[in-house]
């Protein structure tokens, strides 16, 4: 059995700044300011959350769901 990744590094787009952060598994993380140039950071169109646009690896929900662990549908809904 797989066992999913809580630890994933987050790249910002606009300046390249990377930073290893570590998921939460019981919320999703919508928005997150680059410390590096402050840019907000929101999902890309399609993406539940940062991590899934701009980490990685995907969130903890994803990865049950890419494991076959749960059907439930994308991560919050």
């Amino acid at each position: 059995m797989k066992k999913v990744i809580l630890d994933s590094e987050l790249i910002c787009p606009e300046c390249g700044h990377k930073e290893l952060l570590e998921m939460p598994t019981d919320a999703c993380q919508w928005f997150y300011e680059c410390p590096a140039c402050e840019v907000l950071l929101k999902p890309i169109q399609g993406d539940c959350c940062v991590f899934c646009s701009y980490g990685s690896v995907a969130c903890p929900p994803i990865q049950l769901q890419q494991m076959g662990e749960t059907t439930e549908g994308p991560c919050c809904g």
